[in-house]
């Protein structure tokens, strides 16, 4: 899936993955590490929000955390930002589906940029209508 394709794909991580990686979380922080590796070293992208940036803040950490390592892998990421349309589907979807904003906002995101979502959050696996979602080990 991941091999020298001609097209880009582009995967937008979760928050959870970011902190997997930043953390370096045993098992997890290697397999999102090599995740990022396969990801870059196959000429993709990575899609990255200014909903995660805000999600790592409000967990105590500096901006500086995740800038370091996008600033490793500059040429291979790509900030997007939310928009009121995305706000007001994530919350309507929210609440029918009792399932986080946060989480229903990062898959409205990653459909939107065409990105596959990586998570380990079960409530992913209900949005699998929205937007493609899988595990770091599916794609390593």
């Amino acid at each position: 899936m991941l091999g020298q394709h001609k097209s880009t794909v582009k995967f937008y991580l979760d928050t959870s993955i970011w902190l997997d990686i930043i953390e370096k979380r045993g098992y997890h922080g290697e397999i999102a590490k090599q995740l990022m590796e396969k990801i870059i070293l196959g000429g993709h992208e990575i899609v990255y929000s200014d909903v995660i940036l805000k999600e790592l803040k409000d967990l105590g950490y500096a901006q500086d955390d995740l800038y370091t390592i996008i600033s490793i892998i500059k040429r291979k990421t790509q900030r997007v930002h939310k928009n009121d349309d995305q706000i007001a589907e994530a919350k309507k979807r929210a609440k029918q589906r009792n399932i986080p904003y946060g989480d229903v906002l990062h898959a409205v995101i990653a459909r939107d940029n065409e990105a596959q979502l990586i998570s380990r959050d079960q409530d992913f696996l209900k949005l699998k209508d929205i937007a493609k979602v899988q595990r770091p080990e599916d794609i390593i």
